[in-house]
């Protein structure tokens, strides 16, 4: 086994790349995940743990994640002397992620301003095996002879930069061995227990310092010159969204937790299972290789294994950034992997929607339509959450006013076909007429809600909207749009009829509730046949009415640069052009690849390639746009995508991985080395694959379900 593809490397201590470090340095177990922050602490550091589904209130953004109380703080002073990174001399540092056991290791010597050396060595991981479960140990291997202190503390002073989430309610020791802290968030009222175990070896004379917020085990060891000290902080943690009674919940898988030997060899067999059932292998190319698993890593990691009540935001729960909202890129290009991969995770992906119908519907009616509108951005009730305003990314004293949230729709299509893709896969009939069948149903009501007849044309038309292509705001007749909602209305009549057949009580019982009449279903067969569809005589789809006579720019002309189109040109000067942040034909032709001929994918291909903002554009477009090339035949540009996707965070393209994992990027990946470079097509009851491997692959092998059975691809160049 080739260590260095399973492995995420820092082997100096770079301060001005630690807000990038931090996020690729992210561990989780799909309850929470904690981002890759030095444990004794560094300043400006962007310190936070995000749990699924704690959200707060905040202005502008409506609703955030809220940064956990601190699990990780632990101090170490010598001789009285704080070890710190800011200070002192760094002899050594290596830092790296081991994928496979999902372990951060640390390792360092260090110099003190005073003359002291010492070596330590950090370990932590978040359990898989038991979600409610994190640990952290520190060795400490001193060269001289006095004293050593390590301070293991639970920390409430924890904010989302700058504004703080948690009241304190409580803090204490229970059971004289057990320190815990007990918060609460403002506005949203969810109560938080951290509970906090300590064991030492050798013995060390421990103390527990009741300090306001922050309860504290002090730890005194009498140091020898090269005797290891060690210190294992063990923390259950538990919210009120998962029990009535989380301080019960948390003290006792404190107390009782394994040792830590244990733990890691659950965690290790834990792991295990989850690469069994989701690693691809990639050889002949080891970059590619690290990149695929490290994209899988932190959509597993970020995934709720136990809990149908979350979604997983666009960044993850790596980072501040969008502030642990949902959008389209968990349906497109997260959950496919799951649905292969893990089609119970995919599941409660896609109950975390159903179980939002009412606010979707809630969001229809507010702007005058029926059926269900999905918000742009979603957080924990399913109410829109997009801000509508926003600091300017050139001049913060200047806002932005945000359309996304107003009119970008096709997501409630994209939902639907989530749900119909989750179904076709996997073959759940009982989760699709449960609940499947509702989204598609009452998403396509929408459509026929929202489009707008136009008499002198003679078609259905929906005006005024946003695409994928987020460069084009206020357009008419995006093609996107318009085709899914197509698809929308047609799958819609196809799943009712196979509803009467499959559960006739629950059709007529969706019939009657969603007051589907014969002459509602006429009306989606008349939009079906009279939506406007622009489309050249020679195959070449118009992005939206008039794109074609925008300036057309030539983007080679503009390197080199640094910055995005839209930051080059302006926001209104972007709009103009025919540039584009992602390419809303291309991402449509794959998801519906069989509605069109080779010829087509070659000639709206060859077009809208030289017309998308590969680097600085959007970090959604290049995943698709390998898997594309692909199928235009277009291999040497297939490799140049995938790699801007591949290395999105790990070598952080667009210079904002401090923000978080692109969790779509990560999911594009995957996708694209399955149904591009491999060409996986799975079809009702078989499959195929076309392969299209790099020439300097060697093989491709890896694991996906189709209904229910787990099928294996082993490629060979």
């Amino acid at each position: 086994m080739n260590i260095q593809t399973w492995t995420i490397n820092e082997t100096s201590f770079d301060p001005s790349a630690q807000h990038h470090k931090e996020t690729i340095f992210t561990i989780g177990n799909g309850y929470l995940c904690a981002r890759g922050v030095l444990e004794e602490g560094y300043p400006d550091e962007r310190r936070a743990t995000f749990i699924h589904g704690v959200f707060d209130d905040a202005p502008l953004v409506f609703s955030e994640l809220a940064n956990a109380p601190d699990w990780l703080w632990l101090q170490i002073n010598l001789n009285g002397e704080r070890f710190t990174l800011d200070q002192g001399t760094i002899q050594k540092f290596e830092r790296f992620l081991d994928l496979q056991s999902g372990v951060l290791t640390r390792d360092m010597s260090w110099r003190s301003p005073s003359g002291l050396e010492v070596d330590i060595h950090f370990e932590r991981f978040t359990s898989l095996g038991d979600e409610h479960l994190l640990y952290l140990r520190c060795q400490v291997t001193p060269k001289f002879d006095g004293t050593v202190e390590v301070r293991a503390a639970l920390t409430g002073y924890s904010d989302n930069e700058g504004l703080a989430h948690w009241e304190l309610l409580e803090q204490g020791l229970f059971d004289n061995k057990v320190a815990y802290l007990v918060t609460q968030t403002r506005a949203s009222q969810i109560k938080l227990v951290s509970g906090m175990r300590v064991k030492a070896s050798p013995r060390a004379h421990v103390e527990y310092w009741d300090a306001p917020n922050a309860p504290t085990f002090n730890l005194t060891f009498s140091a020898r010159n090269g005797k290891a000290i060690t210190v294992d902080k063990i923390v259950g943690v538990a919210t009120s969204r998962d029990t009535d009674d989380p301080l019960k919940l948390a003290l006792e898988h404190a107390a009782n937790a394994p040792a830590w030997n244990k733990a890691l060899m659950q965690q290790e067999q834990a792991w295990a299972e989850e690469w069994k059932r989701s690693d691809i292998l990639i050889e002949g190319d080891d970059e590619a290789q690290l990149a695929i698993r490290f994209s899988l890593f932190q959509l597993l990691i970020a995934a709720p294994r136990h809990n149908n009540n979350v979604n997983i935001g666009a960044k993850t729960l790596s980072g501040f950034g969008y502030r642990g909202h949902s959008f389209w890129d968990t349906e497109i290009f997260m959950l496919p992997v799951f649905i292969y991969t893990a089609p119970h995770i995919a599941r409660n992906l896609l109950d975390y929607r159903y179980q939002r119908l009412p606010a979707a519907r809630e969001k229809a009616r507010a702007n005058g339509f029926e059926g269900a509108q999905f918000p742009w951005e979603s957080a924990d009730s399913g109410e829109e959450v997009t801000p509508t305003w926003v600091p300017h990314y050139a001049d913060r004293t200047k806002q932005i006013r945000i359309w996304t949230g107003d009119i970008e729709i096709h997501i409630s299509a994209d939902i639907a076909y989530a749900a119909h893709l989750y179904w076709r896969v996997t073959g759940d009939d009982a989760w699709f007429i449960e609940k499947g069948a509702e989204l598609v149903l009452d998403t396509a009501k929408f459509w026929a809600a929202r489009v707008e007849w136009d008499g002198e044309t003679n078609y259905y038309k929906i005006n005024d909207v946003i695409g994928p292509d987020e460069y084009h705001d206020h357009v008419d007749n995006n093609f996107y749009t318009n085709y899914m909602a197509r698809w929308n209305l047609k799958t819609a009549l196809e799943v009712l009829d196979w509803l009467k057949q499959a559960s006739p009580s629950k059709a007529e019982e969706l019939i009657q509730r969603l007051d589907l009449t014969p002459e509602r279903l006429a009306k989606w067969i008349d939009v079906i046949s009279r939506i406007f569809l622009s489309v050249r005589l020679d195959g070449l789809i118009e992005q939206f009415e008039g794109y074609f006579q925008r300036k057309d720019i030539d983007l080679a002309s503009l390197e080199p640069r640094s910055i995005s189109a839209q930051a080059l040109f302006g926001i209104e000067g972007c709009n103009e052009t025919q540039i584009l942040k992602q390419p809303d034909v291309l991402i449509l032709q794959y998801l519906l690849r069989s509605d069109f001929t080779d010829e087509q994918i070659r000639l709206n291909y060859s077009y809208y390639n030289l017309r998308t903002d590969h680097t600085y554009g959007s970090s959604l477009g290049p995943s698709i746009q390998a898997i594309m090339a692909c199928e235009a035949g277009q291999f040497d540009d297939a490799y140049e995508h995938f790699l801007r996707s591949a290395r999105a965070d790990l070598t952080d393209v667009r210079g904002n991985a401090q923000d978080g994992i692109h969790g779509a990027s990560a999911g594009g990946t995957w996708q694209a080395v399955v149904f591009g470079f491999a060409g996986l097509r799975v079809h009702e009851v078989d499959w195929e694959v076309r392969p299209r491997l790099p020439k300097h692959w060697k093989r491709i092998k890896f694991n996906f379900y189709q209904r229910g059975e787990l099928q294996t691809v082993d490629i060979k160049q």
